[in-house]
């Protein structure tokens, strides 16, 4: 048991084909799940395809659709082929689900009762329920086919045989079956301690959300934040440097091409530069704190994304706190900085130009720094990836432009 447990610390570390071949069958299909989806789905496709029959016997139908996800169609087909018959119909059922849906995250591991019925009756229904499945069903009844709630388990240890579940009905959280990811965690927090029942358009029930449904929800965007750097969430401390290459590259480029934008706007300031040079000294501070505070306002709003704090259609409030943040940061270090630059450079003028625009860029900082994340999410794309290439590229123009500017005005 020892050994198992480090091999699955070692897998779960290096992600290593050879590794996941030692671990116990068992716990297999537990480390896929907790690896991010690129590398289940590379491990997935190393393995053939009795292997991976094998791991689906010891895992839950909805974590069995979850794993089947990451092969292709044509391998897919088969290997459901060859699942067991109840297995194989439950994973037909949640395979025509959209994954990222409640529909999609949903259990089958629930009864369905009839208000009257008995209890006698229930514990039947349970027993066959875990013979069949191996787990403790959500007890959940209904009346002329529609959902009226739920008996806790909490409650089953005071019940007699042959009484009716009808004293024992207590209320239960719903979600429709096509609900997002977001939704189904405002539903657990409303809910705290609670399983959600996912019902179909007719009101029909088609299955239940456990809370640990909802964790690997939550825990699952965590990985996003390598993107900051222009790192994928796939990449590994341990990967070859020429796969490191592959996932960064692309975005190295686009920030090659973003500098170039950059330079240019500065181009367009040649003649105020090469009379007063001075401000190139200054050029690099306007910049770098415009891409400071830019990626501060990004950590803050991704993070509150990612821990589902954050509505997007609260954008609005949140653009303009930041904003606001940005004119009153702006204003402390653009004192500082005009202080510092008049009594060194003996120019009150030069004071004024870079601490104006120092204001004004960390409010641009502000907007930027919240804006982009809330777009991406918007446009249900990852609101970490490499976005700070685009808000260093915003505040830097803007920054030369607007601290050029002044000074050819002042100066």
């Amino acid at each position: 048991m020892q050994n198992t447990r480090q091999l699955l610390r070692d897998f779960l570390s290096r992600r290593d084909i050879k590794l996941f071949r030692a671990l116990d069958a068992n716990r297999q299909g537990f480390a896929l799940l907790n690896l991010t989806k690129y590398n289940r789905k590379r491990i997935l496709n190393k393995l053939k395809s009795h292997e991976i029959l094998n791991l689906l016997h010891y895992v839950d139908p909805d974590d069995a659709t979850d794993l089947l996800q990451s092969l292709s169609n044509i391998r897919r087909k088969k290997i459901i082929q060859k699942l067991d018959i109840h297995k194989k119909e439950k994973v037909e059922f949640l395979l025509r689900f959209n994954p990222n849906t409640a529909a999609g995250i949903m259990s089958l591991d629930y009864i369905q009762i009839s208000k009257g019925m008995k209890f006698d009756k229930v514990f039947v229904l349970i027993k066959k329920h875990e013979i069949r499945t191996g787990k403790t069903p959500a007890i959940l009844v209904v009346e002329h086919g529609y959902l009226i709630g739920k008996i806790p388990w909490r409650l089953i240890i005071h019940c007699k045989e042959k009484q009716k579940v009808d004293s024992y009905i207590r209320k239960c959280p719903t979600i429709r079956f096509d609900k997002d990811e977001d939704d189904i965690v405002k539903c657990f927090k409303a809910n705290p301690h609670n399983n959600i029942v996912v019902l179909d358009e007719d009101n029909s029930i088609l299955g239940v959300i456990y809370s640990d449904d909802v964790l690997r929800i939550i825990e699952e965007p965590t990985g996003d934040l390598y993107d900051f750097a222009g790192v994928r969430d796939e990449e590994n401390v341990n990967d070859s440097a020429l796969t490191k290459v592959k996932y960064r590259y692309k975005w190295l480029i686009i920030n090659l091409f973003t500098v170039f934008l950059a330079a240019y706007v500065v181009s367009l300031f040649q003649d105020t530069i090469s009379s007063f040079v001075l401000l190139a000294v200054y050029m690099p501070v306007v910049a770098g704190m415009g891409g400071n505070a830019g990626t501060q306002t990004l950590a803050v709003v991704v993070r509150g994304l990612t821990l589902k704090e954050i509505d997007p259609k609260s954008g609005k409030k949140i653009i303009l706190k930041e904003m606001a943040a940005g004119a009153i940061n702006g204003t402390i270090v653009g004192v500082l900085v005009a202080i510092i630059a008049t009594l060194w450079n003996h120019n009150p003028l030069l004071g004024i130009a870079i601490g104006s625009s120092m204001v004004i860029n960390l409010m641009i900082a502000g907007l930027f720094g919240s804006t982009i994340p809330l777009i991406m999410k918007y446009l249900r794309k990852d609101p970490a990836t490499s976005a700070t290439i685009f808000i260093t590229t915003a505040t830097d123009i803007c920054g030369f432009f607007i601290f050029l500017t002044l000074a050819t005005m002042l100066l």
